[in-house]
């Protein structure tokens, strides 16, 4: 009857363990912003999935173009149309690993994450700082970084180059829960 009880234990332990071994989020929060002379642009997305195995530090994150919401309808049109190419590429994506992921615990603590970063079609590789608190229950990530557009070919016409600023601060916070199969 223990060798039962010890058999049964073992892999309710293994199953428990199995499932902390990923934390997801799948309303992680993206948002950019471009300072120009004529009008700041902003735009915020809320649906951004991110994954992080936490045997590993490797940390996976999509985010949905068309989910990115800009105060003006006009701005969220051309934003899709014109720059992002939306129905062209409509995913952006980031795949890479926490570096020293072992040294997050429960107090904040900041680390690289370094990558491949692909936005309309072009990848670059990225390292980037950024904030962690890693608990039995979460993982929260939070931080933010520059990209140029000219690195991802994001063309901006001459008559709106004023406008638009050539590099956009990007800001990101994630929440990650255990991931239960």
């Amino acid at each position: 009857m223990k060798l039962i009880f010890t058999i049964f234990f073992s892999f309710l332990f293994i199953g428990i363990s199995n499932c902390q071994d990923r934390f997801l989020t799948k309303n992680g929060a993206i948002s950019f912003y471009s300072k120009a002379a004529m009008e700041d642009i902003t735009a915020d997305n809320n649906q951004v999935l991110s994954i992080i195995d936490a045997t590993s530090g490797k940390m996976a994150i999509s985010i949905l173009m068309k989910s990115f919401l800009f105060k003006k309808a006009l701005m969220q049109e051309h934003f899709n149309e014109n720059y992002a190419e939306s129905d062209k590429f409509p995913k952006a994506t980031f795949k890479g690993d926490i570096l020293n992921f072992d040294a997050i615990g429960e107090t904040l603590t900041t680390a690289k994450v370094k990558g491949i970063l692909t936005i309309h079609g072009i990848s670059k590789e990225i390292i980037i700082d950024a904030n962690f608190t890693r608990t039995k229950d979460a993982i929260v990530v939070d931080g933010g970084f520059i990209i140029e557009v000219d690195d991802f070919n994001i063309n901006i016409p001459a008559v709106v180059a004023k406008n638009i600023a050539k590099k956009i601060k990007v800001s990101f916070n994630f929440n990650h829960k255990p991931f239960n199969k």
